[in-house]
């Protein structure tokens, strides 16, 4: 299964400990790794080569640190641009048969993240409006991988995270 892994940081060579030692982990698993803020520092995504890119793939990882209960901005306009209804849906449907999964870093922890916690919803209900664009295409929701906390990790945890990460790629 070939696996294409699209980075959406926007420091991701900067600051973003756990997004590099997951993207390592995924090329070191044989997976494409893109940095898409590297790749289009203005926005202006490249419709058609991001398009053949997921052609190619099997199965598609958005990775991504949390921002505000969403994803950074250029993930949106990557979604706005790439999934259009002349090839993800509509008469096209070129997705179908693909899986999609979110891997994302949240510097909450876990716990946080339930009706009882700080945020008083679940990962689950944020990362809906993904799940419902990724049937809406018709391809295969694939159960999140998340790592929470990440300004806490210790090296260790940092290691087993990405070990975790490439293990189920």
């Amino acid at each position: 299964m070939s696996t294409l892994v699209l980075a959406f940081h926007p420091k991701f060579n900067e600051t973003s400990r756990i997004g590099k030692a997951l993207a390592e982990a995924a090329k070191a698993a044989g997976a494409t790794v893109v940095d898409e803020y590297a790749e289009y520092p203005q926005f202006n995504v490249g419709k058609e080569a991001e398009q053949a890119r997921v052609d190619a793939a099997d199965r598609v990882v958005l990775l991504f640190p949390f921002y505000w209960y969403s994803s950074p901005a250029l993930l949106k306009q990557w979604e706005d641009t790439v999934l259009t209804p002349d090839w993800a849906y509509g008469n096209a449907h070129k997705l179908i048969g693909k899986e999609f999964q979110v891997a994302v870093s949240t510097g909450s922890p876990a716990d946080s993240y339930t009706p009882e916690g700080k945020h008083h919803v679940t990962m689950d209900e944020l990362l809906s409006p993904f799940a419902t664009m990724v049937h809406h295409v018709g391809a295969t929701w694939v159960k999140p991988f998340i790592v929470a906390d990440v300004n806490n990790l210790s090296d260790e945890q940092l290691a087993e995270a990405a070990s975790e990460f490439a293990a189920q790629l």
